[in-house]
């Protein structure tokens, strides 16, 4: 090949790629992409603020502070899901807020969202290690949720006080034949407790209900089980909260979500609002993935799917975990309110 073709090859290549890698686009419109400018000084109001326009979770974390505030202004009727972790950590701090201002409508949560809230009353979690060695906490008694450490004798104290609680309601039961739900053994937990620093103490002055849908697991779980191997005929309803709960989201004029977390708290609220048609709002802050089919990772638009959601809904998932990203949220909104 002479010089010539070969020089017009090469040139030919040079166009194919400048075609390819410079084509024509059109111009965008929408939000630019900018961060806090730190020459303004610190102000924490104004760098939240500019997450809106950070892009990625930042946009996304800027997108829930602005369906969050919507449900507010629009007084949607508020549905509070978190799992047991979060009580354990300082949000239980935040939520305990929530209630005792009436800033929410309904909570679900596990069991361990409910003990772990009690046995707080009962005495402090401490901040500990994820990379403890199980086999030396475990020859201290020591129980480890994450990072967060919490000795037996909680758990101790716990059924001591769980134990007579639920020796008057089957006193009750046995008295009058009525059932109690689960959530009614959370209202009289939060009543009995008697203390201003947990969740279920305010649910119970405010009349928030708290639904647990899955009541048997955790600690009071156990408690249950030790109860009722000695009084075989005590029992708890979980229809009538099943019910309760599905029946509170039929009329409502709009219906937010808030789910921290995934699992059965996620499921149960947007379950009970297909029974609406859907919720108007929707936030979901967790860490979950959807590549293997599970509702604990699904996106707002799987919902959607399934009429939990409706298709003109505002939704956001943000990636993300929750204690530090719930606090801010709750900064730029619910505490924002007058």
């Amino acid at each position: 090949m002479d010089i010539k073709k070969t020089q017009a090859l090469e040139k030919n290549k040079i166009n194919i790629a400048r075609k390819n890698i410079l084509r024509k686009s059109k111009e965008i419109e929408g939000v630019v992409i900018r961060g806090y400018n730190f020459d303004n000084g610190i102000n924490y109001e104004e760098i939240i603020k500019s997450y809106s326009s950070t892009g990625a979770q930042a946009s996304n974390l800027g997108k829930a502070i602005e369906i969050i505030n919507e449900m507010i202004k629009e007084k949607a009727f508020i549905f509070l899901g978190y799992t047991s972790s979060m009580v354990s950590s300082g949000l239980r701090d935040i939520f305990r807020w929530l209630v005792k201002y009436k800033k929410i409508n309904i909570i679900v949560t596990t069991a361990g969202g409910i003990e772990e809230d009690i046995i707080k009353c009962l005495g402090d979690f401490y901040l500990g290690n994820f990379r403890a060695s199980g086999a030396e906490l475990r020859e201290k008694g020591i129980n480890r949720i994450g990072n967060i450490y919490v000795a037996n004798n909680r758990y101790i104290e716990f059924e001591e006080f769980v134990q007579p609680l639920l020796k008057e309601l089957y006193e009750k039961q046995k008295q009058t034949g009525k059932i109690i739900s689960a959530s009614d053994l959370v209202w009289e937990l939060g009543k009995k407790i008697n203390n201003e620093k947990s969740i279920c103490y305010w649910a119970w002055k405010n009349k928030i209900k708290i639904y647990c849908p899955a009541i048997t697991d955790g600690a009071l779980g156990d408690n249950i089980y030790f109860f009722k191997s000695k009084n075989p005929d005590f029992k708890i309803d979980i229809s009538d909260d099943a019910v309760e709960l599905n029946n509170s989201t039929i009329g409502l004029k709009k219906s937010g979500v808030i789910l921290l977390g995934s699992g059965i708290i996620k499921h149960s609220i947007l379950n009970a609002n297909m029974f609406r048609n859907g919720a108007d709002y929707a936030v979901y802050i967790n860490t979950e993935q959807e590549f293997n089919a599970s509702d604990a990772g699904a996106l707002p638009e799987e919902a959607i799917s399934w009429g939990k959601i409706l298709p003109e809904a505002r939704h956001v998932k943000v990636f993300g975990d929750a204690t530090i990203i719930f606090p801010l949220i709750v900064a730029e909104s619910f505490a924002k309110e007058k």
